[in-house]
């Protein structure tokens, strides 16, 4: 159930207000006349597509970026919030998306980083730390243990770290940015129920997702953007996922076509006993069997940490292939480099777009060029031709519907959404015969994410072979024509299209299904 506070607003003031926040920059307005009102005891959803201003409100609530016009209220007062150290004395947290703690400090050196409790002599008190790190951990639910290496922790621990440290605080407002992006589906349900646990507890939370069922789940108010403005203010009882789609993409999303047509019998990768080595940080991989046919995608499906990333590693060439063989196209690739792969045709949708699919500080047509920078059109012998690789990033942003003033702009300035679709684009722009496509949708919005599985199912129909990886289970069954489970570095399942639902995908993934 919703918090208490939630059945009734009552004529309580705000602890928040946003009023007429407006935001320029060079070529774009990011929000434009925004208004937000933010409630004690309730969960308040903001959503919209990727570029549409959430994330730029969210950072001017936190004192991360200062807006050209309009005003901030906090109980009453109004505030010049142009810090996070602003935002957190007025009693605002916020969690990003990507955890910002340091790797080499325990649990408890993060929560109290920058505010360490002092004994009467000045001296640090560890142990008054402790006690307020698992009195706080009690009020709210929360498992830590205080002494473990923050760099040893998996997402969901460093996520709740965060929130812990936002309260050791003393945050009233937690402001969480796609929270249960990099979640496995457990600690995403276990994150809404903390979510939930801590509005009935008196704190006000603003929730930024793209994944509308969760929204439906744990709001009390959803806000929805569009564009950098306000469109709508509702609450779940009033909505659906339906209607929170149309809003925010001013339309019906774009549906995935229809399969054209039947993979072909040519194998265009071939893994046969393919074996990686284990080591002390990564996993590894048995005995790995896996034809991917042109004109097919066929899903990786597992909970994380099972041998995903060293499959995409071996076929990439990024981890060594102790024994067994690899085949691209009939050809042995089973050593051969990273580059002489993808000259050969193989493509790659990254895991990591801002570590490994963009050169965030530069102009966004030196983004298009990765991979193929020394190849033609793009390249002759040592010479780069500039005007060609403008106008080959002027194509791609054309056909990924990429929302950017220019190809002169740093891709850093765009959304994350924008981001994903460029690279997308710019891999299927280089007409590669095998596509590993990791993590293609995610922390994108709906309609950013059904763009990208028309383009990977229309390169599918096309003649493409895909391997998709991904921890959306929804993407794939949608997309993929056949699915292999991973666990412990094994493949211990597999399913053709339609005979299997999320249900037993699940079980599969945890081994409750005998390979």
């Amino acid at each position: 159930p919703r918090s208490a506070a939630a059945a009734d607003r009552g004529p309580a003031p705000p602890i928040v207000e946003l009023a007429g926040i407006t935001k320029r920059y060079p070529g774009v307005v990011a929000n434009r006349d925004v208004s937000l009102r933010i409630d004690t005891g309730r969960v308040h959803a903001v959503v919209g597509e990727n570029g549409a201003g959430k994330s730029t409100l969210m950072k001017i609530l936190y004192g991360l970026v200062e807006p050209d016009e309009g005003t901030i209220t906090v109980r009453g007062e109004r505030k010049v919030l142009d810090s996070p150290s602003a935002a957190i004395a007025a009693g605002i947290g916020m969690v990003h998306q990507h955890v910002k703690l340091a790797d080499n400090f325990t649990v408890l050196e993060n929560v109290i980083l920058g505010e360490e409790p002092t004994s009467r002599f000045g001296r640090l008190d560890l142990r008054r730390a402790e006690r307020e790190l698992a009195d706080l951990c009690d009020r709210h639910g929360f498992t830590l243990r205080p002494n473990d290496r923050v760099g040893e922790l998996g997402v969901g621990v460093r996520q709740r770290i965060e929130l812990v440290k936002a309260l050791f605080r003393g945050a009233e407002v937690l402001v969480l940015d796609e929270p249960t992006a990099l979640l496995t589906p457990q600690e995403s349900h276990d994150l809404l129920a903390h979510l939930r646990s801590m509005a009935a507890s008196g704190l006000a939370v603003v929730f930024i997702s793209h994944k509308l069922d969760e929204v439906l789940e744990v709001a009390d108010d959803i806000t929805v953007m569009r564009r950098g403005m306000t469109v709508a203010t509702t609450t779940p009882a009033e909505t659906s996922a339906a209607e929170l789609a149309r809003l925010m993409v001013g339309a019906e999303p774009v549906e995935v076509p229809p399969r054209h047509g039947h993979p072909s019998a040519d194998v265009a990768l071939h893994l046969q006993q393919v074996c990686v080595e284990a080591t002390a940080t990564h996993g590894g991989l048995t005995d790995i069997d896996l034809d991917l046919r042109r004109g097919e995608i066929v899903g990786v499906a597992g909970v994380e940490g099972n041998g995903q990333d060293e499959l995409i590693d071996a076929v990439l060439g990024l981890r060594a292939i102790t024994s067994g063989q690899l085949l691209m196209d009939g050809t042995d690739a089973t050593h051969a480099s990273t580059r002489a792969r993808r000259i050969a045709g193989l493509g790659v949708i990254p895991t990591d777009r801002h570590r490994e699919g963009l050169l965030l500080d530069a102009p966004l047509w030196e983004s298009r060029i990765l991979g193929q920078q020394t190849s033609a059109p793009i390249a002759s012998g040592q010479w780069l031709h500039r005007s060609v690789a403008q106008r080959e990033a002027r194509e791609v942003v054309e056909r990924a519907d990429v929302r950017t003033p220019s190809v002169e702009v740093f891709a850093s300035a765009l959304s994350g959404g924008n981001q994903q679709k460029f690279i997308v684009g710019r891999e299927l722009a280089g007409n590669p015969s095998v596509l590993i496509a990791a993590h293609p949708t995610r922390g994108v919005d709906i309609g950013a994410q059904r763009t990208i599985w028309r383009e990977l199912a229309d390169a599918r129909d096309g003649g493409l072979a895909t391997l998709l990886v991904t921890a959306d289970l929804e993407e794939l069954l949608v997309l993929s024509d056949r699915i292999v489970v991973l666990l412990r570095g094994r493949i211990v399942a597999r399913y053709d299209s339609g005979e299997v639902g999320m249900e037993e995908l699940g079980r599969a993934m945890t081994g409750a299904v005998s390979p």
